[in-house]
């Protein structure tokens, strides 16, 4: 009897490469994004799409605050369609950076999620930005 793990097969090889290698044109990680800006090559737009408060309370440095709701292409219009974003938001356990890729791709912008969020940020050590101090026990939360 196969283990839990071989129970469904793994995809032949090809499919694998295929896969992963797509999955890398959609996402970028927190150690990317943070290696990036140390190394000075920020060639990409860092948006957080979380509300205001949230942003406020601590968000990945270098980023900019545009709530997901809010993404539009007047809002983006002085952004050339060349113009690289990197979503993020509060963690796995939201959806709002991938409504926001949505919103991005369909204004023909070019958009990688930052897989993890600020969850995956402060998980890697990293330190965030604050805007306005928080109690030990208020939670950077999403609002999107």
């Amino acid at each position: 009897m196969p283990s839990l793990v071989r129970e469904i097969p793994a995809a032949p090889s090809a499919i694998a490469l295929m896969h992963f290698s797509n999955r890398l044109t959609f996402e970028t990680d927190c150690s990317d994004v943070y290696s990036s800006q140390e190394a000075g090559e920020v060639d990409f737009v860092l948006v957080d799409v979380r509300g205001p408060l949230a942003f406020e309370r601590g968000h990945v440095p270098g980023a900019i605050n545009i709530p997901s709701r809010l993404i539009t292409a007047d809002g983006l219009a002085a952004y050339p369609k060349s113009t690289l974003f990197v979503v993020y938001c509060a963690g796995p356990h939201c959806n709002g950076a991938n409504k926001a890729a949505v919103k991005l791709a369909a204004l023909g912008y070019p958009v990688k999620e930052m897989i993890g969020g600020v969850t995956g940020w402060l998980d890697e050590g990293f330190e965030l930005s604050v805007v306005v101090q928080r109690s030990a026990n208020t939670a950077i939360g999403c609002e999107c």
